[in-house]
Parts: structure tokens; C-alpha cells; sequence
């Protein structure tokens, strides 16, 4: 008979400390129809409010195209901006057509300055159009478990149904926060890049106000329109990593960092050896 050694068991324990009436004051004050937290690695809830119900998701959409783009280009490819990618409603990074961009500068684009028009031309170099861009994005949503999430335009302006969960929208946050490129991007105040039919740059703030105001913010995505109301999500790592899902947020920014505050002050990670555990027992002060 083959014997099993579990070498590593991830454990989160709530403090001893826990307080429920805190909890529901948290609950109660929080604006967002949905949210959620989960830690990154285990995707275990820490927080959470209506958070499978179905809701439109603005340009947190693009979270999802960001990764697709990674994922299946060479980022330093330089492309030629197609006419379908120039004057895209809503947000904008200004594209002209023939520009010549790296795909990289046009993640940058995407990610800082939530540009819809960049959205399309990533769509278009990926995968030849945006209709088979949207099946990719839908194929991938599968692949993640995001059963609650059909997407219909790479940038989140609404071509028919287009909706996601906050949960949902954590999972695949989680998952992109493995990749040290899109990492990279979503944690970057700002940059400049090229404009290609101009004598100077484009200069690229980043929209996300969390990466300026709490602590060990790293990313990730804004996002607005009318119908999907305020949309926000977060990375944060301190002792680990938390991603905070907040959907159709009037006081988004609050709502955040009050569940950020909620779960690093209520949890803590362990890592139980079983060397030193076999049995995968770990001792908890005032629990049996």
C-alpha cells in the first residue's frame, strides 16, 4: 500500500479576536450591490455580500483581455492600429489609424487609461477579429470556472449580453495575478509610450487611486458606465494576498478598503510542515 505525505497543508485561521457585531457593522456599510474577498492562493472567502448574483462589469472586463493579450502574443510585437480601433466610444488612449504600437505600450494603454480603443486593437492582433476575441475571452471564462460570466466586447461597453459575478471576477483576478507581466502593469502609477504620428508621447496615469492610498496595493481595474454602475478591483499583499471585488459601488473606494481593513485584520496564514505535524494538527489559541 502506497503511503501519502502531504508536505505543505495552507491554512487560514480567523483571530481569537474575531468580532461578529464588527462583521455585520462591515456587512451593513458596505455600498456595493456585490462583493467579495478571497485570498489569492487557496481562493478562500474572507468576505463576501451578494456575491453571485449576475451584474454588468464595465471595464473590469478588461482584466480578462489583458491576460488573453499576454497570453498569446509576443508583447513586444509592434502592430499597425486598424481603423476599427480608432474612435471606440468611452475611455480612450486617442489611437490613429496606421500608428504603430507595441503590444505592450497597448496593454499600458488598456490597463492605466482604460482605453476601449485599445481594448479593440489588442482583440484585433490576438485573434484576427473582435467576435473571435469574445469567443477566446468566453472559452477562457470556462477553462476558470466563471459559470456565472458572458462576455460581448473586450472593453465592457455592452454589444448584448455582458455580465459577470464578483466572485467570478476573483477567480480570474487571482489567476492573473500569477503572471509577473500583468502584475507588473496593473501595479504601475504611470508610464509613458510612444505616439507614433507625433512628435511626443502619450503619458499614462493610472485611474486605480488604491496603488496611492493603502498600503500594499498592487492593482488591479477601474471601471463605469451608467447600467454597471461603479465598479472596483483590487490587489492587496501584505502577509498575503487579498483580492477585493466591488460591484455597482457608489462609495467604491471606501467599500474597499474597508474590506481590505476586514480581512487583514481578522486573518492570518499559517503554513503547517508535516514534519512537524503529521497528522496535519496545528494548535489554536482558545479552540479546540
Amino acid at each position: 500500500m502506497k503511503k501519502v505525505l502531504f508536505v505543505l497543508i495552507l491554512l487560514f485561521i480567523i483571530n481569537c479576536n474575531f468580532d461578529y457585531a464588527y462583521a455585520n457593522d462591515i456587512l451593513n456599510g458596505i455600498t456595493a450591490k456585490s462583493a467579495i474577498a478571497i485570498e489569492q492562493e487557496t481562493k478562500q472567502v474572507l468576505f463576501e455580500k451578494n456575491a453571485n448574483i449576475r451584474l454588468p462589469m464595465a471595464s473590469t472586463t478588461k482584466i480578462m483581455t489583458a491576460i488573453l493579450a499576454i497570453e498569446n502574443n509576443d508583447v513586444n510585437k509592434e502592430i499597425v492600429i486598424p481603423a476599427e480601433a480608432v474612435g471606440v466610444p468611452g475611455s480612450s488612449i486617442y489611437l490613429e489609424k496606421g500608428e504603430r504600437l507595441k503590444i505592450i505600450e497597448l496593454l499600458y494603454g488598456l490597463m492605466l487609461s482604460s482605453g476601449n480603443d485599445a481594448a479593440v486593437a489588442l482583440a484585433i492582433a490576438t485573434s484576427g477579429n473582435v467576435s473571435s476575441f469574445v469567443s477566446l475571452m468566453n472559452k477562457k471564462a470556462r477553462e476558470l470556472g466563471m459559470y456565472d460570466t458572458i462576455f460581448s466586447s473586450p472593453h465592457g461597453l455592452e454589444m448584448g449580453a455582458h455580465y459577470t459575478t464578483a466572485k467570478d471576477l476573483a477567480i480570474l483576478s487571482a489567476y492573473a495575478m500569477k503572471n509577473e507581466l500583468f502584475k507588473k502593469i496593473v501595479s504601475t502609477k504611470e508610464i509613458s509610450i510612444r505616439w507614433t504620428t507625433r512628435n511626443y508621447n502619450r503619458r499614462l496615469v493610472n485611474k486605480n487611486k488604491m496603488l496611492r492610498n493603502y498600503e500594499g496595493a498592487d492593482g488591479i481595474k477601474t471601471g463605469f458606465t451608467k447600467r454597471a454602475g461603479r465598479c472596483l478591483v483590487t490587489s492587496a499583499c501584505r502577509d498575503f494576498r487579498v483580492i477585493c471585488v466591488v460591484l455597482n459601488a457608489p462609495d467604491m473606494w471606501t467599500d474597499t478598503k474597508r474590506i481590505l481593513d476586514y480581512s487583514f485584520n481578522n486573518y492570518q496564514k499559517f503554513h503547517i510542515s508535516a514534519k512537524n505535524n503529521p497528522l496535519g494538527y496545528v494548535n489554536v489559541k482558545s479552540s479546540k
